[in-house]
């Protein structure tokens, strides 16, 4: 038997998964650029802004800041600046948080439960139309095959 094949086979996957990685990321860039446009065309909003109202909104009870920049893993800073902004456009709101003087936990005002409730079902249809070439077997594969990776990384076997 040849024991240079394995090798061979060996390197050859090493540089399919450099392609596979490369692919990766260049799809979730352009994915990620798209939808940053669609953001700022078509809603006058950005994606930091996005993704902190959709953190409050999956936390109905709202959340401290804190936890709101670790969702988010970005540093407070980086969110109190876009919660500012909320804050004055009347879609968040803060909250005192008892026994906590130095907290402040932000939540979604009615207003901006709805609001980002009609943009999530908006977004919901851009995904889907961006990734309508993919049939239903494709897509759950892949769903599962990046859910192992994540797994593998959160498991510090990468």
């Amino acid at each position: 038997m040849n024991k240079a094949a394995p090798d061979a086979e060996a390197a050859a996957l090493s540089k399919d998964h450099l392609r596979l990685w490369l692919r990766l990321l260049h799809v979730t860039r352009a994915i990620e650029g798209s939808l940053r446009e669609w953001l700022r065309a078509g809603h006058g909003s950005t994606l930091p802004r996005f993704d902190v109202m959709a953190a409050l909104y999956r936390a109905e009870n709202g959340m401290k800041m804190s936890e709101l920049s670790g969702a988010l893993k970005v540093s407070n800073g980086n969110v109190t600046g876009i919660v500012d902004r909320l804050v004055g456009e009347g879609l968040i709101e803060r909250r005192a948080v008892a026994g906590d003087r130095r907290a402040t936990l932000v939540a979604l005002t009615p207003v901006g439960r709805a609001a980002f409730a009609g943009l999530a079902v908006e977004h919901e249809a851009w995904v889907h139309g961006m990734l309508a070439g993919l049939d239903a077997g494709t897509t759950r594969g892949l769903i599962r095959q990046m859910e192992r990776i994540l797994d593998d990384l959160e498991g510090g076997e990468a």
